[in-house]
């Protein structure tokens, strides 16, 4: 049996309860050691192999996973933030599909989020935002024309931006090609939720100048939108005129 498990956005103590669980009584753990956080390695339980994917191909992860297949042992793949995002796992799933080997996903938490928490930020407030768009510059991975940066921006939705931290020269000028201005609220967050995190707020014009500043250049997302300024509406939901299932209005 294997189990996809997201590892949360950074710190070790926002794993999941069912993640830590399922690392607790794995017998064997590949996990994503770019980018996950290793204190996670000691929920390990004693004799666990353990294998850093980043330094394995594909066909060397899937080469582990039969190995303690052939052995009955259970495997955790161990991936960073929630393993549906950028986690590269359908490719792995096939395969295992082709080898009729049985697995299971426990979701993470995103870096997304951990990042909306160091910020101390709601993506979706009234009258603002009411969606949240992710997604990534172009880089090794392409990504299709139809989601290009511009044409995103041109909604002017809550934007996450995920492995673009070394093209924000690139990424300010497609966000305001889009629509964006230039002040537009945004930021920059640096492995959040880990012990270093740091949080650098700035404009859509500033982003590279921001982190340059900073000496970031990897590891960080970029949150653009105005959720990220100090306009918007109060929510219904909690108004004293509004009836819900449970409260009758009070005016």
């Amino acid at each position: 049996m294997v189990h996809f498990v997201g590892a949360g956005s950074g710190a070790a103590d926002l794993i999941t309860v069912r993640g830590k669980n399922l690392l607790e009584q794995a017998d064997v753990i590949i996990y994503a050691g770019s980018l996950v956080n290793p204190q996670l390695l000691d929920y390990a339980k004693e004799g666990c192999r353990i294998f850093d994917s980043a330094k394995m191909t594909l066909d060397e992860v899937i080469a582990e996973v039969e190995k303690a297949e052939k052995e009955n042992l259970t495997t955790v793949r161990l991936h960073t933030g929630d393993p549906a995002i950028y986690g590269a796992i359908r490719e792995q799933m096939d395969r295992l599909d082709a080898m009729q080997v049985e697995y299971d996903c426990c979701p993470g938490v995103s870096s997304a989020f951990g990042a909306a928490a160091a910020l101390k930020a709601e993506y979706t407030l009234p009258d603002v935002s009411q969606s949240i768009i992710l997604t990534r510059m172009a880089g090794r991975t392409d990504v299709p024309e139809r989601e290009s940066i511009a044409s995103f921006a041109a909604h002017h939705a809550t934007m996450v931006v995920f492995l673009s931290t070394g093209m924000l020269e690139q990424l300010s000028a497609e966000l305001i090609k889009g629509g964006y201005e230039p002040d537009t609220p945004a930021a920059l967050v640096y492995k959040a939720t880990w012990p270093d995190e740091k949080v650098m707020r700035c404009t859509v014009a500033t982003l590279a100048e921001t982190a340059k500043a900073n000496g970031v250049y990897k590891t960080a997302l970029t949150i653009v939108g105005n959720c990220l300024g100090d306009t918007y509406s109060l929510s219904r939901l909690y108004a004293d005129d509004f009836s819900t299932e449970f409260r009758e209005a009070k005016k």
